[in-house]
Order: C-alpha cells, then structure tokens, then sequence
C-alpha cells in the first residue's frame, strides 16, 4: 500500500488466534467438507463455504491467474454479492496500495479466517469481528472510527475482479495457510511466537501455529 491507516491487522492490540488454513488440493477437500458438516453447518456463512469448496478449484500455476495489473484489468466485470462486497472492501482499505500478488496474499489470510474453526464462517461476519469496539476489531479500518469512503474507483474495480477470482476458487496458494499478517513497518507481539509462511509485497505472513509445533 502506501500505508494508508487502515494497513493491517496487527494495529489492533488483541493477538487474534487461528487455526492453519484447509488444504487448497483436492484430495483434502473431502476432510475439509467432513469438518464442516460435523460442525453442523452452524451459519449460512458455512453454507457458503461448502458451496466454495465443492466448486471446481484451480489453485496452481495452471489457473490463468497471473499477478499483473494488466491481467486484472482483463478480467470481465464480477458477479456482485454481500461477500463479494466484503471481500472487496476489505482488499480496498487494507491492500489497495499493495502489488497484485500481495492483494491476493490478503485476500488468502481472510479467506482462510473463514475456513478455521477460531472465526466465524462467512466473509462479512470474519471481516466486521470486532467493530464497534474501537481498535479491537480484527480489521482496523472497520473500527478506527473514521466512515469507509472509497475515493479511488479505479482502484476499487481492481480488487473487485481480484476478490471475484479468489471467491471463485482461481487463485494460486500463496501463503501456506497464513491467518494473520502485518505490514513491515510494525512488529507485533504475537509474530515473535506464530509461524511466519511468506513475505510478499510490503506484508509479512504468519500461521497461528507455535514455532516448533506441529500443523
């Protein structure tokens, strides 16, 4: 990004914990689904996992994603939902400034929010956790008590299409299960403990996994 305030999740003084991410292979998708029916299916955000995990998913180099402005900007018009909208709002305040690749980074980390047991189950649900109480939410531009006004279209309609890919199984794995990221300008506790999985752009990317323990 250029930073703006809104950057990233280890503003916020909680740690929050998470499990690893499911497994984006194919051959995992039967236990991720099994976890998920156990758990009842407590949400419609559930539902709507499920219904992301039994679409078809390519997420290899072979998926046509390409991390350039230009592919992006190639990419038709999204199909719009209220988790789209999420999705797209929270790459916009938190990542706008961020390369393509990075963007689908963050993307990932929430989308992996919504897989793990530790966050609720749906986009919107694991996006606005928090908000109201200002600085404790999980994502600070939903809480740090200034309005969402998003003032730069263009780079609004960018991560729309980068949200639509990933809602749409598309995109690539980039950070091993990472639930948590900060920008490298900041050095939060919980990063001295979690797993560090990636760097990519100006965002380091973390599990929530002790050091030295196993996934």
């Amino acid at each position: 990004m250029p930073l703006p305030r809104f950057t990233t999740l280890a503003l916020i003084a909680a740690a929050l914990l998470v499990s690893p991410s499911l497994s984006s292979a194919s051959s995992d998708k039967a236990e991720d689904l099994a976890r998920i029916e156990q758990q009842g299916l407590k949400s419609t955000g559930n539902l709507r996992l499920k219904e992301l995990l039994t679409q078809p998913q390519t997420v290899s180099a072979g998926s046509g994603v390409t991390f350039t402005r230009g592919w992006v900007d190639a990419q038709p018009k999204p199909k719009r939902s209220d988790e789209w909208r999420c999705l797209a709002e929270a790459l916009y305040f938190e990542a706008r400034g961020e390369t393509v690749k990075g963007q689908f980074a963050v993307a990932e980390v929430i989308m992996n929010r919504v897989k793990s047991k530790r966050f609720p189950g749906s986009l919107c649900k694991v996006i606005n956790q928090g908000t109201g109480k200002k600085y404790q939410c999980q994502f600070t531009y939903t809480c740090d008590g200034y309005a969402e006004v998003i003032a730069e279209p263009r780079a609004f309609a960018r991560v729309g299409k980068i949200a639509r890919a990933v809602l749409d199984g598309r995109a690539p794995e980039l950070t091993e299960g990472a639930t948590h990221y900060h920008t490298t300008a900041v050095n939060p506790r919980w990063a001295r403990v979690y797993t560090r999985t990636a760097r990519i752009g100006q965002h380091l990317f973390y599990r929530h996994t002790w050091r030295s323990a196993s996934n």
